[in-house]
């Protein structure tokens, strides 16, 4: 088995058993800031397959977001029924959240990609890895603000996927050829009668 197999495999049994190591990790989280600059990654495993390397122009970030909806700001133009509602829900996965507010923080920086290091009952922590456009020569890394247009893989899951939900047409057509196939079945099976 390799180092790194090792690595998870504890990571995952100090969570699972939550363990003095994990609580005391998420205690010291906790009273830090809510976006903090770490020297190396947490999961290490999990960071080297998301693209990450011990060089120069790799920065690895802590971030802390609430769990639970997004408080919406105070409404505009007087008391509407319209807009009298306090929370709402973003459309995106905390974790995308989080790495679009470490690149608004390292705007000279590009999101390579994240991942979940720990939640307890108020937040979730994640690491995103960030990358210097100037320093590391990567395709990924040239696109700009990656985070804000949904092109990372935690932006990716937000989106609908069209293979899942196909237009109205395309549901259209299938219902008619399910319909098609139980009335052929339906004369069918009247004519054995």
């Amino acid at each position: 088995m390799s180092t790194y197999r090792y690595i998870s495999e504890t990571i995952q049994k100090e969570y699972s058993e939550r363990s003095q190591a994990y609580k005391n990790r998420l205690i010291a989280w906790r009273r830090g800031s809510s976006i903090e600059k770490v020297e190396r990654p947490t999961n290490l495993p999990r960071a080297r397959t998301l693209g990450y390397k011990a060089k120069q122009g790799y920065v690895i970030v802590r971030v802390k977001i609430k769990k639970g909806m997004r408080r919406r700001p105070k409404p505009m133009g007087g008391r509407k029924a319209k807009s009298s509602y306090l929370i709402k829900q973003p459309g995106h996965s905390h974790q995308a959240i989080a790495e679009e507010r470490v690149n608004r923080r390292y705007r000279n920086l590009e999101v390579l990609n994240s991942y979940w290091i720990g939640e307890d009952g108020n937040t979730k922590y994640f690491e995103v890895i960030l990358v210097d456009p100037s320093k590391v020569n990567i395709s990924a890394v040239k696109r700009k603000g990656k985070s804000f247009r949904g092109l990372t893989s935690a932006g990716k899951k937000g989106r609908p996927s069209k293979k899942k939900t196909p237009n109205k047409s395309i549901r259209a057509k299938n219902k008619l050829k399910k319909l098609a196939k139980q009335h052929g079945k339906r004369a069918e099976a009247e004519k054995k009668k």
